[in-house]
Formats: structure tokens, C-alpha cells, sequence
């Protein structure tokens, strides 16, 4: 099991090998901005609400959400700055953008991969945190089992490419101690037309 505690501006590369490469930028955005961008979502978005059967019920998703395509010509601010932010340190033709909000420390998100299928081949995922600090846990799906526990800060850039996606999990986990409300914002480039094969994963990464 690994702890990280990172400090400092520049990236902190996870791990780079051949399951994948994560990397975490602490403050990719200044401290003031990201509570700036915080408030505009938290009060400016209209998030919807969800429901999933777990135990053969429906209960509610533990979180609430929102989506938008990069192209629109009405994307809400401060979206158009945060893009042009990732876009600064990400070299990734994003288009489309997931917003989630943790509203306290009851909502959670279960350990997943993203779908590939909606993902293009060999493009990165990157998650940019907003408002209070959440713990993300971060699992191997085959033995060793490798597990990271990394606190995502307001500001920071969570990088994962495309082939971590086959050999590792993601989660946020529900908190005991109290929490603040937390946005994450999920860059992906998503495929102009959705295919149904199943994704095979990469032979090689490029360096």
C-alpha cells in the first residue's frame, strides 16, 4: 500500500510502467482561482440527481452531476478557463467534460475504470479538483494489488492515461469525519461515433 504526501507545483508521476502512467499536479490552479471556479459551479450549475439498482433495488447515485460538450458555444463559465488550464499542461484534443459534486462526506463514488468505449483509444483522462479535499483510492485489479491513497486538493490535476484504465480502479470513498462540498471536473476525449467493439489493451505506449 502506498501514502503519498506531495508537495509542490511541478508533477508527481505515480507510476509509469507497463500498466498505465498516473500523474498528479498538486496546484496546477492557483488556491484563489479554484475557490473562484468552486462557487461559480456550485451555485451556477443545475445538477441533476440519479438513481441505480444495487441489491435488486433502486436507490439514489451518491452524488449529483452534470456534462457538457467542450464545442458548446454556451458553456458555462468559469468551464471555458478550466479547459484552457488542462489544456496548458495536457497535450489531449478534449472534448467533453463530466462534472460531479460530492456534497458532504456521504457521497462517494464506487472503485470503477471509465468505459473505453467511450473513450478514444490512447487519450488521457483528467480529473482537475474544486473545494474541499477528498481522498481518492486508487487499486490494482490483479495482484500484487497495488493501492494508492491520494488526497485530490482544490487546484490539483489528477492524470491517467488510457491504458491504466484495463489494470486499475478509482474511487472516492465515503468519509467518517465531516467533509465540505467537493467538484471534480472529468476531461475526456470522447469517439465522434460510438463504437461496440470491445477495447483491446495497447501493446506499447508511446514514451
Amino acid at each position: 500500500m502506498g501514502q503519498f504526501s506531495l508537495f509542490g507545483a511541478a508533477p508527481q508521476v505515480l507510476f509509469d510502467d507497463a500498466s498505465g502512467r498516473v500523474a498528479y499536479t498538486p496546484e496546477l490552479v492557483p488556491a484563489a482561482t479554484a475557490q473562484a471556479w468552486f462557487e461559480q459551479l456550485f451555485q451556477g450549475i443545475a445538477w441533476r440527481g440519479g438513481r441505480r439498482l444495487m441489491y435488486e433495488r433502486e436507490v439514489d447515485v451518491p452524488r449529483l452531476r452534470a456534462h457538457f460538450e467542450l464545442d458548446d458555444p454556451h458553456l458555462p463559465a468559469p468551464l471555458p478557463e478550466a479547459l484552457a488550464a488542462v489544456r496548458a499542461a495536457v497535450d489531449a484534443p478534449f472534448t467533453s467534460v463530466g462534472l460531479n459534486l460530492y456534497r458532504d462526506e456521504h457521497d462517494s463514488v464506487a472503485p470503477h475504470n471509465d468505459k473505453l468505449e467511450d473513450l478514444v483509444r490512447g487519450q488521457p483522462i483528467a480529473l482537475l479538483s474544486l473545494g474541499a479535499t477528498r481522498e481518492m483510492v486508487i487499486r490494482a485489479k490483479r495482484p500484487p494489488r497495488r493501492v494508492l491513497h491520494l488526497d485530490l486538493a482544490a487546484g490539483s490535476l489528477l492524470l491517467m492515461d488510457y491504458a491504466s484504465q484495463f489494470h486499475y480502479d478509482h474511487g472516492i470513498p465515503k468519509q467518517r469525519a465531516p467533509m465540505g462540498p467537493r467538484i471534480s471536473l472529468a476531461f475526456r476525449v470522447r469517439p465522434a461515433v460510438r463504437t461496440v467493439e470491445t477495447p483491446v489493451p495497447p501493446a506499447s505506449r508511446p514514451a
